[in-house]
């Protein structure tokens, strides 16, 4: 669920463009379209470089390449995510709608972290973020473009949104004979077959709001956590194995904290297909449910992976960040200038090499 850009240890200098490009004596070329600079592709696990002789478009002058070569990382977010959605409410859907005769709730655990490991090779060319707040997280510490933040969190939202409408396409039937016919479409809490929760996360009914925000807080702390500590070479480092580890995190997240909130620890997962499932006529209910629990998995993922990213660079983290700068960043907070703060600015002066 996530790309994160690694620096080198802070006793090396951090690698170009140019020098990735160069491995093991292979010419490794960025994307191009005639006309348009080249883009920069990042591979599975966020800063992998994937061969670029084999990426260059057979016809790049052609209406559509130059599209695709405007939209590419929207686009890659967009079906990382939906690839996502449709492995993780594909098996929700499954479990409820048998009954627990085809899976439980391991499986659940199982099928969203597949979900996500799928989700990140389909995606690499962007980073596979497929979340708003791991992407927020990057912009705070990993010099990731902030102007990439918007366009990154629609196009994940949208991506959710489209995968959630298409499973719920292919389990129409089912739903219709779970809940006792066309007519009927219920939400936990208010109906002993609602099928809701298929879509989105609701929570358990023992659950205070402070309880529900500090569940979503704590697992999208460790998310956030856990990818820096994937991504850092400094460390031990997953590299081409990012995607499998990213797969544990997820699973181990669902099997230890998930029964709480769901785990949605992310914006895109949880608010595109509550909004679709609300479009489908499940009703207010969907925003009332759990006391207007619907914000929470909005606002806590921002807060938990900031925290999260907090946390490993304040304490194991060497390489570049606002935290190892003096005063731990806090001088920075005092400096309101735009070539401090703006991520979009430094990229544009060369002074960040990596998307």
């Amino acid at each position: 669920m996530a790309e994160l850009k690694s620096a080198s240890p802070s006793s090396t200098p951090p690698a170009t463009h140019a020098e990735h490009m160069d491995i093991s004596g292979r010419d490794y070329r960025a994307t191009s379209v005639a006309g348009l600079p080249a883009l920069e592709e990042h591979g599975v696990g966020i800063d992998h470089k994937i061969p670029q002789d084999d990426a260059i478009q057979a016809q790049p002058d052609l209406a559509w390449s130059r599209i695709r070569h405007y939209l590419r990382e929207p686009l890659a977010e967009f079906f990382g995510t939906f690839i996502l959605i449709m492995f993780g409410d594909g098996v929700v859907a499954q479990v409820v709608l048998s009954g627990g005769a085809n899976g439980e709730y391991q499986s659940i655990t199982w099928g969203w972290g597949l979900g996500v490991m799928l989700g990140v090779y389909t995606a690499g060319i962007s980073g596979a973020h497929l979340n708003p707040a791991v992407t927020f997280a990057n912009c705070v510490f990993r010099k990731f473009p902030w102007r990439k933040f918007f366009p990154y969190m629609i196009a994940q939202i949208l991506g959710a949104m489209v995968a959630s409408a298409v499973v719920y396409a292919n389990y129409k039937s089912a739903i219709d004979v779970f809940e006792g016919g066309r007519s009927f479409r219920t939400v936990p809490g208010y109906s002993e077959t609602a099928t809701a929760g298929i879509f989105c996360t609701y929570p358990a009914p023992f659950m205070t709001k402070t309880g529900q925000f500090f569940s979503e807080f704590i697992a999208s702390a460790m998310l956030m956590f856990l990818i820096y500590a994937l991504k850092d070479d400094g460390n031990i480092g997953a590299g081409p194995l990012t995607p499998l580890g990213l797969f544990f995190i997820i699973f181990g997240i669902g099997a230890c904290f998930g029964w709480e909130t769901g785990y949605a620890i992310n914006l895109a997962r949880d608010f595109g297909p509550r909004l679709v499932s609300y479009m489908l006529g499940y009703g207010h209910e969907v925003w009332s449910a759990g006391n207007y629990y619907f914000w929470v998995p909005m606002v806590a993922p921002f807060f938990g992976c900031t925290f999260g990213g907090w946390l490993y660079d304040m304490f194991l983290w060497t390489g570049e960040s606002p935290i190892n700068t003096p005063g731990a960043g806090l001088y920075r907070l005092a400096q309101p200038k735009r070539s401090v703060w703006s991520n979009t600015y430094q990229e544009r002066r060369g002074q960040i090499t990596h998307a």
